[in-house]
């Protein structure tokens, strides 16, 4: 398993109150992800991103991170066999990325999530 790029994730109470601070203060690029319940917010110039999100849709609590992977099959097997609590399954979600939640040491929860082909 490679890890491709990690995203800060942010918790925030009101998503446009949110995105209006790093957009109209930042001068961040807004990026419409198509979901209620999480925007993305990028740097112009380097393409580096913030996602703000109010409350996962599926997760039992929000991610501090996200780490894209290239196999995230093989990171949940990784995870499970070196004893990880995993606080969310690995699953296909209906927005087109499969992903898992893993606790880290410290208690920082990750999201480690691969885009799904539906084709598959």
């Amino acid at each position: 398993m490679r890890v491709i790029r990690v995203t800060a994730d942010l918790s925030v109470p009101d998503l446009d109150e949110a995105k209006a601070f790093y957009t109209d203060f930042l001068g961040l690029d807004a990026q419409d992800m198509g979901l209620d319940w999480v925007t993305r917010v990028i740097v112009p110039a380097s393409g580096e991103h913030i996602q703000l999100l109010t409350r996962d849709a599926t997760g039992p609590e929000n991610p501090l991170l996200s780490v894209k992977v290239d196999d995230v099959d093989e990171a949940y097997a990784t995870a499970q066999r070196l004893g990880y609590e995993i606080v969310h399954p690995l699953t296909t979600e209906r927005w087109g990325v499969r992903r898992f939640f893993v606790r880290a040491p410290g208690g920082t929860v990750l999201n480690i999530a691969q885009h799904h082909d539906p084709g598959e």
